[in-house]
């Protein structure tokens, strides 16, 4: 999905994937949505900030394959390429990729080529297998000594 790009597109992206994810079985509030979920917002805000250029959007690609999910972001400025830095502890900017590199099992960028200016940051991180599901035919197993 293409988003302004503005800080409202950030904010509009980072909620599109937390309820995405919560349609796809990862509610609000469990740990793969509220990670899933501030990796989309640092990645949007950096589109934003870093990978502006007047009348172009970012893009947004959320994907979920069995076992990891994977969010991409697009953006228009190929020449500025993201990494982590270490900032200050009274520095109020600064940290978001080293967030996601915590956050996330595997990141990286990519660049779109010569003909299509931009680049790709993308992120992924594994999920849990869901619990089992008791078959309505077995009985609740007694729990202890009676």
């Amino acid at each position: 999905m293409r988003f302004t790009s503005t800080p409202r597109g950030a904010r509009l992206a980072r909620r599109l994937v937390a309820r995405r994810l919560a349609d796809w079985g990862h509610p609000y509030g469990s740990e793969t949505n509220e990670t899933m979920t501030l990796i989309a917002g640092e990645l949007a805000a950096n589109a934003v900030r870093h990978g502006h250029v007047p009348g172009r959007d970012f893009r947004l690609a959320l994907t979920a394959a069995p076992d990891v999910l994977r969010i991409e972001v697009t953006d228009t400025r190929g020449e500025l390429r993201p990494a982590c830095r270490v900032t200050g502890p009274d520095a109020e900017s600064g940290r978001g990729l080293l967030l996601v590199s915590q956050l996330a099992e595997r990141w990286a960028v990519t660049t779109a080529g010569p003909t299509h200016p931009g680049k790709t940051v993308w992120a992924e991180v594994p999920t849990a297998p869901a619990p089992p599901r008791a078959r309505p035919d077995q009985a609740a197993a007694p729990s202890g000594p009676r």
